[in-house]
């Protein structure tokens, strides 16, 4: 456990240090545009691979960081599903932005009173890994955002999905973890989703 933390907390660093450097990556270059875009997506795959190692060790184990991952991914997924109504190019992504901000809505209030009843407190903000995901998506051109999403989304309901799993099999407060039972299988439904989106021939344009 104590390894893992410390892993998570270099990877975060590592992620800041990414954010850091993009003003001047985006300034050298003769191609800003380009170059901002290439940052962003190096900045949400080292994201992802955080995500990924927090949900697989701590949040499986420990309650407190069970509830914080579950709480920000929920809200992480409502801002991001509200920007792709905004700025998704296609119709399906359009889509897909509004379930996820009914779909997490729903989960979030489902887990509120469970998280009381456990003697927990949900955090009411995004921490900085996905605050700077959200910036990358409101950065993103247009021709970019669908891909852009759409990649987050993967990583992120697959950060979800190991995340909810495992503390059904391992947490251990009962009412957090029927919860989380129940969770996983929509959690796997929107990553279904994600991935038909991705492999789709030709997006069909967003409704004017």
């Amino acid at each position: 456990m104590k390894r893992a933390s410390m892993f998570a907390a270099a990877a975060v660093a590592a992620l800041s240090m990414a954010a850091c450097q993009k003003k001047d990556e985006v300034a050298n270059s003769a191609d800003p545009g380009t170059t901002n875009s290439a940052v962003n997506a190096a900045q949400d795959a080292t994201s992802a691979a955080v995500g990924a190692t927090s949900a697989a060790t701590m949040g499986q184990m420990s309650t407190e960081d069970f509830v914080t991952n579950a709480a920000i991914s929920d809200m992480y997924e409502i801002q991001a599903g509200q920007i792709a109504q905004k700025k998704g190019q296609s119709q399906g992504v359009k889509d897909f932005g509004k379930m996820m901000v009914t779909d997490h809505t729903a989960l979030s209030n489902e887990m509120k009173p469970l998280i009381t009843a456990a003697g927990k407190t949900a955090p009411t903000g995004l921490d900085e890994r996905r605050k700077g995901m959200i910036d990358n998506l409101n950065a993103a051109a247009p021709a970019d955002f669908d891909k852009t999403y759409l990649a987050q989304q993967e990583a992120a309901h697959n950060e979800a999905l190991t995340l909810m799993q495992g503390y059904a099999d391992k947490g251990d407060d009962a009412g957090l973890k029927a919860a989380a039972a129940k969770a996983a299988p929509k959690v796997q439904a929107h990553l279904d989703h994600v991935k038909q989106l991705q492999s789709a021939p030709a997006a069909a344009p967003a409704k004017k």
